[in-house]
């Protein structure tokens, strides 16, 4: 964050935080909210999050207080940049670690060679089909609602767009890639259909989101350094005015 600015929060400020492993972007909000409600003095304070982190992913997560929630779908859009790591032989439902194992496949045949020439076919503008554990709505309910209760669930294909696949590591059963793509991709997916090009199974066993347009996760913040931050920061405090409505005018560091 900039030195020697006064933040507002009820006027808004974008908030970029480093998520970590396991936490749902639901649960980084609250827990954020909650810190900033107590520091600010207030009962609510409106926060959202622009574009949704998986559980087993870490890295960039951005946060919208106050007015700066309009901002949401705009930051939505931005690029991002995503470090995965896939494991080629093995597939779970959830295309990541969330749950175990189902099927195994052969890899012997998995060379380098053959990965820089399958890559190549999801560069671009393709159709990708998201994951039943996702957060995709069908009839007005979460994906993976309904596929943790057992149910069918069949999600059509959507137009995204990627823009670069670089191989960082490649060690059988390891795969390593810099994937950077726009908005409403799924790295698990890729992983998913990257294993069925390559005459295997493929699921993620690492994910990392390293930028969202501008923010870079070496500049974010961890909620431990927020907690920090929020001690010794220019913040400025609400009042009532005459009206009952709630303004901010005050400084409180």
């Amino acid at each position: 964050m900039e030195v020697n600015k006064q933040y507002d929060f009820l006027a808004g400020e974008v908030l970029a935080f480093d998520k970590d492993l396991d936490w749902t972007a639901f649960q980084l909000v609250a827990k954020v909210r909650w810190m900033l409600s107590r520091k600010l003095g207030v009962k609510r304070l409106k926060v959202g999050h622009a574009g949704t982190l998986d559980p087993k992913a870490t890295g960039v997560e951005l946060l919208c207080t106050g007015k700066a929630t309009k901002r949401i779908e705009a930051l939505q859009q931005c690029t991002k940049e995503y470090i995965a790591e896939l494991t080629l032989g093995a597939t779970t439902p959830s295309f990541d670690l969330e749950l175990p194992v189902d099927a195994t496949y052969p890899t012997a045949h998995i060379t380098r060679e053959l990965v820089e020439k399958t890559i190549p076919q999801f560069v671009g503008e393709i159709d990708q089909v998201p994951p039943v554990f996702s957060a995709c709505k069908i009839e007005g309910k979460r994906a993976y609602d309904l596929a943790r209760k057992g149910k069918d669930v069949a999600l059509q294909a959507k137009r995204i767009r990627i823009d670069e696949i670089e191989i960082l590591g490649f060690e059988l059963p390891r795969l390593t890639l810099r994937v950077v793509c726009g908005k409403g991709t799924y790295i698990r997916s890729l992983a998913r259909d990257l294993g069925e090009a390559l005459g295997s199974g493929a699921h993620l066993t690492g994910l990392r989101r390293t930028r969202v347009g501008d923010y870079e996760v070496q500049n974010c913040f961890s909620l431990e350094q927020f907690a920090q931050w929020l001690e010794t920061a220019s913040i400025a405090l609400p009042t009532a005015d005459l009206s009952g409505q709630t303004k901010s005018n005050a400084t409180k560091k």
